[in-house]
């Protein structure tokens, strides 16, 4: 059996400088807004280009609490993929908004700004574009269309840290931006985490804020605030497995070019990668007419897949839309599959997942 993905394998190299960082936490016994996760906000600021890392409890509330931070509220539209993960758009209706949504790009699954501009009316406040897979968005063609529409830019990057676009990291392109470490993630914790990563200074101070109860200083709570700050125990175990990113991406780069090499001539829709972009191939997935059958037939086979996502955004239960109004959304939905492709994924495993996809093609 191959699996999708395997975090003990990550964890067993890690183990030692893990349980060691973990073992200051406790000796130190500071648990929360510490030194730890002040250290890993200057590091992760440093590689995403920015002036302000703003640690939080998980990547949902990095959304929830950069679009307060940014003024979207009540009575405002903020437009959003139709295809992603439920929390960027959720988050918008948690801050009081309305999301509006756009279809995507069929070859990146990112947001098609020709259907951005189609999706404008007067009350338009915000856009989040999302960073799928981890192939970042067109970001110099967004921030133009923002500019030239007043509108302020709010990065999903979830799944996409370490990803560039023209030269320029994720998360340094708009208003704010929002990480997730999520154990899953390319950088992952022990548990949950997210940042909102950050240039203008009004909005770190805000979410500094609201992460601690609206709190001004010495118990003056100056607004309606929430409790999500980002615990010591993860930072620490973020901060061994950041020195890591850079030859863990390079890693799924290259696990990637050995699946496009291998499964180029099989009917199957791979990855792009846009020549503005470096894809961090959070998941290297793939699209086939028949993505259940497919599916399984690879599972008899031994080999672990991962369906992301089998509803677009507009016809989540809690939506409840019609997503054929978004065509390649919906399209994406039924047809996309996810191989193996994490970091400690070795190459005769590509090899086999490979083989395996072939023998799948040809049984259906």
């Amino acid at each position: 059996m191959i699996p999708f993905i395997d975090l003990t394998r990550q964890h067993a190299a890690l183990r030692t400088e893990l349980l060691a960082a973990m073992a200051g936490v406790l000796d130190r016994s500071e648990f929360v807004l510490g030194g730890e996760g002040r250290v890993l906000e200057q590091e992760l600021a440093l590689t995403c280009g920015v002036r302000h890392a703003v640690g939080v409890a998980s990547g949902t509330d990095a959304l929830r609490l950069a679009l307060a931070a940014l003024g979207v509220g009540p009575g405002d539209e903020v437009l959003t993929p139709a295809f992603s993960f439920v929390a960027s758009a959720s988050t918008i209706v948690m801050a009081g908004a309305t999301p509006v949504f756009v279809d995507i790009d069929p070859a990146t699954y990112t947001l098609d700004v020709r259907a951005a501009e189609r999706a404008l009316t007067p009350r338009t406040r915000a856009i989040v574009p999302v960073h799928l897979y981890g192939h970042p968005a067109p970001m110099d063609a967004i921030v133009a269309f923002a500019g030239r529409h007043g509108l302020v830019v709010l990065e999903d990057a979830a799944q996409a840290i370490g990803a560039t676009w023209a030269g320029r990291p994720v998360g340094n392109w708009g208003d704010a931006a929002c990480v997730s470490f999520y154990p899953t993630k390319n950088l992952g914790a022990c548990g949950d985490g997210g940042m909102v990563l950050t240039d203008r200074d009004d909005v770190a101070e805000r979410v500094r804020r609201l992460r601690h109860h609206g709190d001004g200083g010495r118990y003056r709570h100056v607004e309606l605030g929430y409790a999500s700050r980002l615990d010591e125990l993860q930072a620490a175990v973020l901060r061994v497995k950041w020195r890591r990113l850079g030859e863990w991406t390079e890693r799924r780069r290259r696990l990637a070019a050995r699946y496009g090499d291998l499964l180029r001539d099989l009917p199957l829709g791979l990855p792009v990668e846009r020549r503005e972009a470096r894809h961090v191939y959070h998941l290297f997935t793939v699209r086939h007419a028949q993505r259940d059958a497919f599916a399984k037939a690879l599972a008899d086979l031994g080999v672990g897949t991962g369906v992301y996502y089998p509803l677009a955004v507009p016809n989540q239960p809690m939506f409840g839309g019609d997503e054929r109004r978004f065509p390649e959304a919906w399209r994406a939905a039924r047809e996309v599959l996810s191989l193996p492709c994490f970091a400690e994924l070795g190459d005769e495993e590509v090899d086999t997942v490979a083989a395996a996809a072939r023998k799948a093609c040809e049984a259906i």
